[in-house]
């Protein structure tokens, strides 16, 4: 087989090309509106967006620092500006049920100019009505009826009084009321003369007094109807007199209003309540109570007076009161109160006529949140309740206002794995939320897309406010947005990595006290960042320097090979060599895991390793069994261990303890392998040859090293600039697997060899040694077996024993 050449600097780093930015700076660049290569998530923003059908609301998922809210907020800004502006939404006094006030609609900008309205009006009730009881009209009028009364209850007492004096009867005033006496000649007789009269006299006397008490009794009885019959006219003339004040401010009004049947309906409530309540206007010292005013008053729920086609509303604190609103409660004399102008919109009011965007994650976390606006979105209308009476917590009266439409959009913004568990777990979700954007994290790379990028890079530095960059700095930036994709066809679409590696050069190019951003300022942004988190780095580097972690970079040895990992820890990835160590003794066909008997083996890695031992039945023993008892372990390491990244390394050192072929201490292999001997591409590759790079480059300079990848990955490397530079000069080499032989061949200095017709490998090459040792192998459980079956050996318990 023909051992893979080495990879060129060209192979290991894509440059941007100087002739596709045919600028000298950012600043001749125009912005971009919408970033380009989301072709498929602008798509369903805009059929979400413009679909009218319940439930179609959006979730746009990707990854965090994707730049998904300021994308959705300006697609969503663009596309409502042409749309129409929604109508206000006003609370006003239920005169029928006071806890429950009533909801009315306005067209935009009148529910402010409604409210103004409504305030004056309260205003000139205040002194208008004190000022018109106060008139000499209503005085002199109030006056006349008094009088009238007071006639009526004299006339009553007058004809009594007379008919006394015809029949010689004085009637007296006493403090206890009216009484009656016998008079003669005009003057009361005393007790002791009318002791002499005779009893016909008496009886005449008495029978013509009870009879004048009749009547006196009768006619004392008229003074409370009476009474009561003023009190009426009084009402009659009060109301007459609050019909004549109002008749002109509210009649302006209702001509005014008249487009509204709803304000029209209201303003005669209001007058009918005035006119109830007339002596409240009069018998307050300072005019009319506030309690009384404040019914007339209008609590302006939703104002669209400045609102320019359909509202866009991000609600950064989606808990249930900001998103459905709250009704407010003030303190008065150490109790609590509320009324229907202390009742607040929420966000979903605001929002109600155009769209909504919610952080999926942070509504989920609030408690309730979720199944508020889940029940919102079905019910069709949105009802401000507090939690407490929605769940039955509190059952104090409070107000109940009437719900209002709901006409929103709603969109979610969440990563992958938030939409999947949704979509999965909740079976409301897919419902409300039947259109995903999906965002790409990754862009083409091609020549079309230089320009573009760049442009986007240009669009992001304006906005941040910072430098124009130099064509040099944006092919970096580029290049790097390469490296972060991890793709040499690809870019990030990360907006804020790009964003934070800019405002860094900006900051370095401002130290420098250059007048632009410069190749060198976007360069020192990338190593400052990388040396900012590098302590973990240094410290593995530093163990394997002082020798506590073993690995080595030259030499030979036989069942030890370098394998190539990753590390992440936060948002810190980095390479590291793990020396991987193999045995191999005869037995039943057994390889094991030591990482998954030491449960610290992920089951892909796990499945890895079964691959690797049907791999080698397969290929040397293909008609028998394979007599082998084999282990595998990543030696020096106390952690986890997934993934099958490893699944070349463990085959090469595997067939090497096999066959007692040393290996190359001066190559690491990364690589994953199938059940046909095929390395396959795996992730990760940049970081983990830097990382070997780094050991080799402290232990003595580096100098015929290398590393092993599959030939899938060679689109995946952009490695740095010492890596490029040890590479071209030759003295760090990168070899490009597609098959394990090829491993085979590079580590050992061996001819793999390939199986001829009978499936003989060829004599002196690395398979036949293999082949050789397991028959030996073979053969020694083929004579222990037999030991101990004729009882002559053995250790009698089926044990292999110690060899």
């Amino acid at each position: 087989m023909v051992v893979p050449a080495a990879l060129t600097e060209d192979q290991i780093y894509h440059r941007c090309p100087p002739e596709m930015l045919d600028f000298d700076t950012t600043e001749a660049l125009e912005n971009v509106d919408l970033p380009f290569g989301q072709e498929r998530m602008l798509r369903a923003l805009e059929f979400g967006a413009g679909m009218r059908a319940s439930g179609f609301n959006l979730f746009v998922l990707g990854p965090s620092g994707a730049g998904k809210h300021e994308l959705v907020k300006r697609f969503l800004a663009s596309h409502a500006a042409g749309k129409p502006v929604p109508s206000d939404w006003c609370h006003l006094f239920n005169f029928q049920q006071s806890d429950k006030p009533v909801a009315i609609t306005l067209p935009p900008g009148e529910g402010r100019v409604f409210k103004s309205d409504m305030s004056i009006l309260a205003s000139e009730l205040k002194t208008a009505i004190p000022a018109t009881f106060e008139s000499e009209e209503y005085q002199a009028r109030i006056q006349e009826l008094q009088e009238e009364v007071t006639r009526r209850q004299q006339k009553g007492l007058f004809a009594i009084q007379e008919e006394a004096n015809a029949n010689h009867i004085a009637m007296l005033t006493t403090p206890a009321g009216f009484t009656f006496a016998p008079m003669r000649n005009g003057e009361v007789i005393e007790p002791e003369e009318y002791k002499t009269f005779s009893d016909e006299e008496k009886e005449l006397v008495e029978a013509k007094v009870e009879d004048l008490q009749k009547k006196l009794q009768q006619a004392i009885q008229q003074v409370p109807r009476l009474r009561k019959e003023v009190r009426e006219r009084i009402h009659e003339l009060n109301e007459e007199m609050v019909q004549l004040t109002l008749g002109g401010p509210i009649g302006e009004l209702r001509e005014k209003w008249s487009h509204v049947p709803a304000v029209v309906a209201y303003l005669d409530a209001v007058r009918e309540d005035v006119v109830e309540h007339a002596e409240a206007f009069q018998d307050n010292e300072n005019g009319a109570p506030a309690g009384l005013l404040n019914r007339y008053r209008v609590n302006l729920l939703v104002d669209n007076a400045d609102t320019r086609g359909a509202p866009v509303v991000y609600e950064d604190l989606p808990n249930h009161q900001h998103l459905t609103g709250q009704i407010e409660h003030r303190a008065h004399q150490g109790n609590l109160y509320t009324d229907f102008t202390l009742i607040r919109a929420g966000s979903l009011h605001r929002a109600n006529g155009g769209y909504l965007v919610l952080d999926a994650r942070r509504i989920l976390t609030q408690p309730m949140a979720w199944e508020s606006l889940k029940r919102i979105l079905f019910s069709g209308e949105i009802r401000i309740e507090s939690l407490e009476r929605l769940y039955g917590l509190a059952t104090t009266v409070s107000q109940q206002p009437e719900p209002i439409p709901l006409n929103v959009k709603v969109v979610l913004l969440g990563d992958r794995t938030l939409y999947y568990l949704l979509s999965h777990y909740d079976p409301d979700f897919l419902d409300l939320f039947k259109v995903e954007a999906d965002f790409e994290d990754d862009l083409e790379r091609d020549d079309d897309s230089y320009l573009l990028y760049a442009r986007m890079i240009a669009t992001m530095a304006r906005a941040s406010g910072i430098k124009a960059l130099d064509r040099a700095a944006v092919a970096r930036v580029i290049e790097h947005a390469s490296r972060l994709a991890g793709d040499q066809k690809k870019l990030t679409a990360h907006d804020r990595v790009l964003k934070d590696l800019l405002s860094e050069a900006d900051h370095w190019a401002s130290e420098a006290g250059s007048a632009r951003i410069e190749a060198c300022h976007i360069q020192q942004a990338i190593d400052e960042r990388e040396y900012r988190a590098s302590r973990i780095r240094e410290r593995s580097l530093e163990q394997i320097r002082r020798g506590l972690m073993m690995i080595a970079t030259t030499g030979e040895q036989a069942g030890q090979v370098n394998g190539l990992s990753v590390l992440q820890i936060g948002a810190t990835r980095f390479g590291q060599p793990t020396r991987i160590t193999a045995t191999a003794r005869p037995g039943k066909g057994q390889v094991v895991d030591i990482e998954r008997e030491a449960k610290l083996g992920g089951p892909i890695h796990s499945k890895a390793v079964m691959i690797l031992s049907r791999f080698l039945a397969n290929r040397y023993a293909p008609m028998g069994e394979l007599s082998l008892s084999a282990s595998l372990a990543f030696e020096q390491s106390y952690g986890g261990v997934e993934g099958d990244s490893a699944s070349v390394a463990e085959t090469c050192v595997l067939l090497s303890a096999i066959a007692g072929v040393p290996l190359k201490q001066s190559l690491a292999v990364t690589g994953s392998m199938n059940q046909h001997g095929e390395v396959q591409a795996v992730g990760g590759v940049n970081e983990k040859i830097e990382g070997f790079f780094n050991v080799c480059q402290q232990a003595g300079g580096v100098n015929g090293q290398g590393a092993l990848l599959p030939a899938s990955n060679i689109e995946h490397l952009m490695l740095n600039d010492d890596v490029r530079g040890v590479v071209r000069d030759g003295r760090f080499a990168i070899y490009p697997l597609t098959r394990i032989d090829q491993a085979i061949e590079l580590l050992t200095g061996m001819e793999a060899g390939e199986p001829d017709a009978d499936g003989q490998f060829p004599e002196n090459s690395f398979n036949r040694l293999v082949a050789e040792r397991l028959a030996k192998f073979a053969e020694v459980g083929k004579k222990k077996d037999s030991e101990q079956e004729n009882g002559n050996g053995g250790n009698g318990d089926g044990s292999d024993g110690d060899r």
